[in-house]
């Protein structure tokens, strides 16, 4: 068991989740949280003891040189760290780690204690999967949520999948049961490019996290990244006839879904967000929400 000691005193705190594995087409969701650990400039509050949870021959610890001399050793984990984002009174706890090995009801029984320990009051996962979309499109999510209220506030397309699952279905199932609310969101990862890094999807989930917090998150490079990303995948279809073809059935396929112009309210609603994000005068932020 992790011993959790000097934990901080948190702001109203919510997590968001990303697990390395079967959950993260092409690094998408890690990188996500990664992302946001470093331009909230985040600090290290303290990570799960890697013994009980991870086979390292599978996940094989990293050593390196400090200073040119002193080796380190940095196990595989999951690590726990706490974002102040500027313009908000909420704190964010990011957890960032590998999906286990073993014992995985263990597991989240541990993230759950400490964010218990922590009052969160929300947890929010990260995942992305490979999918038959086209690159050219913004790239679908899904998702699922402790409530009907909730999956609708936020937009969420329901998932269908049967069949296995991976750490973050199985710690949303446990934070239901604990009545934790929780929330997931996986980014739909064009199959024929998961090579890591995808910006374009990790853009997608950073935007998701915009509209739980209801704040903005710098996005650095993102955007040009993702572009410079889509840019590439142009040139390879041009030199490629039938990945052209297919990415040309896909859109077929999609059709005009992703385009479907917003309602006048959908409109002043986005407006208001953004506004709101940005620090102007849109009115009142929306009250409770949480």
């Amino acid at each position: 068991m992790t011993e959790f000691d000097g934990l901080p005193v948190l702001r109203d705190p919510v997590a968001i989740a990303a697990f390395e594995g079967w959950n993260d087409a092409a690094d998408s969701s890690t990188a996500a949280v990664e992302h946001l650990e470093q331009v909230w400039k985040a600090k290290p509050v303290t990570a799960l003891d890697p013994e009980e949870f991870y086979d390292f021959q599978v996940n094989r610890p990293i050593v390196s040189l400090t200073d040119g001399e002193t080796r380190s050793i940095e196990w595989p984990t999951t690590r726990f760290s706490v974002a102040n984002p500027p313009g908000t009174e909420r704190d964010v706890l990011l957890i960032r780690g590998i999906e286990p090995s073993m014992r995985w009801r263990t597991f989240c029984n541990e993230i759950l204690e400490l964010c218990h320990s922590l009052e969160v009051n929300r947890v929010v996962l990260l995942g992305a999967l490979l999918a038959d979309v086209p690159y050219t499109r913004p790239l679908p999510i899904s998702g699922s949520a402790a409530n009907r209220e909730i999956a609708e506030r936020f937009s969420l397309t329901p998932t269908r999948y049967d069949g296995p699952t991976g750490i973050v279905g199985v710690l949303h199932e446990a934070c239901v049961r604990a009545e934790l609310d929780a929330l997931s969101f996986w980014v739909h990862v064009p199959h024929y490019a998961n090579n890591p890094p995808c910006p374009k999807a990790t853009l997608a989930l950073l935007h998701r996290v915009e509209d739980v917090l209801d704040l903005p998150v710098p996005m650095a490079d993102l955007a040009e990244e993702s572009a410079e990303w889509e840019e590439r995948l142009r040139a390879a279809a041009e030199q490629d006839a039938e990945l052209a073809e297919y990415v040309r059935e896909l859109e077929e396929r999609v059709g005009d879904e992703g385009l479907q112009p917003l309602s006048g309210d959908e409109i002043a609603q986005e407006f208001e967000k953004y506004l709101r994000r940005r620090g102007g005068s849109s009115g009142p932020a929306a009250s409770g929400g949480w």
